[in-house]
């Protein structure tokens, strides 16, 4: 008799509803979410780029075309494509520029080898190709890159002011690149040159006016804090005063807050009273005695020391904001103190002058010609507020480029330059028999030819995908995409290694070196290496693995349920007191 076979136990890895999606159905998926991503924001690449208009779930509305910002805003959901979000946020901290070009640039490497994928090609021949691709690129670009003397302080600074104007000419505020630019680049040189922190660069957005009414401030400003009554009586305004910053409450406050004395007589609770009365008068005679004209503090300072100080000249601030207060010890010296007792004239800052202003509908304390100023404030002024803060993200983005260009001073030309493709490889001239470096794309298509196998065609794909950039740049300005690369194609041929796309002109092409559309190096380089990264760490993904309880949690966070009515908070906490 014929023995049966042993039955094969069924082995259970995962829960029940759990959804696995893999193969290479998986991989063409997640391409195509990249490449939903790249169409959403190809249309605001370049000067001519369009703005969106994102509302969110609870009605705020934005206005921009920041690459980072709209990817943020649109809160994507899909797992391979928050590899895009991710890219692009690294770009925004480290270089400030470039977003949407990155993003454009991974997900047309996903495009062009996508047939490959289809075709069976195994994502590590993939991988391997686009790597050793981004290192010849990247290794090109320091070939091609001008430095910049900076022992010129004048050519120096025009070299800064081309980057800032270069940054914002696809912003918002492109019409105004002129004011702006020499705002930002004094912003960051008024910084410390060896730390360069853009965090000490402070933003204030007062609503009302013009752009042309924005202004630097060389110095701290900040907006004017609560105070009381016997504030105004304070004097406003101050020359060369001494500046004290505290980290001391000045006020009476409540017994019930702070204690429960039991007392058995009147008068026991009367000298409680008066000692309580007898402490902050003596913090405020340490004060005085200091010689301080402005004083500031993290903490409240009360109505009683308002007008104590009112009385004898003095200025104070209270519950100002912990930013702010460092900003303003950095720019007048000094440090800031826990204690009244032992302040001495080291501890002190002092400035130029200092005033109470009114900017707009709102009043702002200005200190200004710090002698020890490593810091500034930049007030914005714009009708509307989605309007003001698409000039504060435009002047980020350009004070992180200027940034990067002083500690490097490498630029390449913009405009597409740096990524136009040449059919012909190395071009001898008879007359001299110099050779002209081609850029990058070209670069890595000469290269691909001496390399035999499937990396020819990963090189080749490399090298057609970085042409989005000056493509999409024609695109959006309406140009004929096809016949301007056809002009850029030639005029590299003879040589001319620094012609990119013009929007404005009538041929579409122009030297852009020449043009002073600069931009530092170092934002191609991190561009084209996170591009590359990412588009390999997408190619790497062929299987996705989601448990029911993600799913469940993930439906919770998009549908919440029903809100509470207005008012049901405050009900529920009434009658939470004392006695109730």
């Amino acid at each position: 008799m014929q023995r049966g076979l042993p039955m094969q136990p069924t082995v259970v890895l995962l829960k029940e509803g759990t959804d696995t999606s893999q193969g290479t159905p998986q991989l063409l998926s997640n391409i195509s979410a990249c490449l939903a991503i790249a169409q959403t924001l190809s249309s605001t690449l370049g000067p001519r780029g369009m703005d969106k208009l994102i509302v969110s779930d609870r009605g705020e509305a934005q206005i921009t075309n920041d690459g980072a910002t709209i990817l943020k805003l649109l809160d994507i959901v899909h797992p391979a494509a928050r590899t895009l979000v991710d890219i692009a946020r690294a770009q925004d901290a480290e270089v400030g520029d470039g977003t949407t070009s990155v993003v454009l640039l991974a997900s047309q490497l996903l495009k062009e080898v996508r047939g490959y994928i289809e075709e069976g090609v195994s994502p590590h021949i993939i991988m391997k190709g686009f790597r050793k691709a981004s290192q010849l690129a990247l290794d090109h670009i320091k070939e091609l890159q001008v430095s910049i003397d900076k022992s010129d302080a004048e050519k120096f600074r025009s070299l800064l002011l081309k980057c800032a104007s270069t940054s914002m000419s696809s912003k918002l505020i492109h019409s105004e690149k002129p004011f702006f630019s020499n705002m930002v680049v004094d912003a960051v040189q008024s910084l410390d040159q060896d730390d360069l922190d853009e965090s000490l660069i402070g933003v204030k957005k007062i609503a009302g006016g013009g752009m042309q009414d924005s202004l630097l401030v060389r110095g701290v400003a900040f907006k004017k804090t609560f105070t009381y009554a016997g504030a105004e009586q304070q004097p406003k305004q101050f020359k060369d005063p001494l500046i004290l910053c505290l980290n001391v409450e000045l006020e009476l406050k409540a017994e019930k807050d702070n204690a429960e004395v039991r007392v058995e007589a009147v008068s026991d609770y009367q000298a409680i009273v008066d000692a309580e009365w007898e402490i902050i008068y003596r913090k405020l005679e340490a004060i005085e005695k200091t010689g301080a004209k402005v004083v500031l503090s993290k903490l409240p300072i009360g109505d009683l020391a308002t007008q104590w100080f009112a009385d004898r000249d003095i200025f104070c601030a209270g519950r100002v904001a912990a930013a702010d207060l460092r900003r303003v010890v950095q720019a007048v010296g000094g440090a800031v103190q826990s204690t009244c007792s032992d302040i001495g004239r080291e501890h002190l800052g002092t400035c130029g002058s200092f005033e109470e202003k009114q900017i707009g509908g709102e009043r702002y304390n200005l200190f200004e010609d710090c002698p020890k100023a490593k810091t500034c404030t930049l007030i914005l002024r714009g009708g509307a507020d989605q309007f003001i803060e698409e000039v504060e993200r435009s002047l980020h983005d350009a004070i992180m480029v200027v940034k990067r260009a002083v500690r490097n001073g490498e630029v390449v030309a913009g405009g597409g330059a740096i990524e136009v493709c040449i059919p012909r490889p190395i071009l001898t001239s008879a007359a001299n028999g110099r050779r002209f470096k081609m850029e990058l794309s070209a670069y890595i298509r000469k290269h691909a030819l001496s390399i035999p196998g499937k990396q020819q065609l990963i090189l080749t794909a490399f090298a057609k995908a970085l042409e989005i950039i000056p493509r999409q740049i024609c695109d959006n300005a309406g140009l004929d995409s096809t016949d301007i690369l056809n002009k850029l194609r030639m005029k590299h041929a003879a040589g001319e290694k620094w012609f990119g796309v013009d929007v404005d002109g009538v041929s579409g092409v122009r030297d852009n070196m020449d043009a002073f559309v600069w931009e530092p190096s170092l934002v191609k380089v991190n561009a084209i290496s996170s591009a590359a990264e990412a588009a390999c760490l997408i190619l790497s993904v062929d299987e996705t693995v989601r448990n029911p309880q993600s799913e469940a949690l993930f439906d919770v966070q998009q549908n919440p349920g029903p809100r509470a009515p207005p008012g049901a908070a405050q009900r529920a906490l009434r009658g939470r007191g004392r006695g109730r």
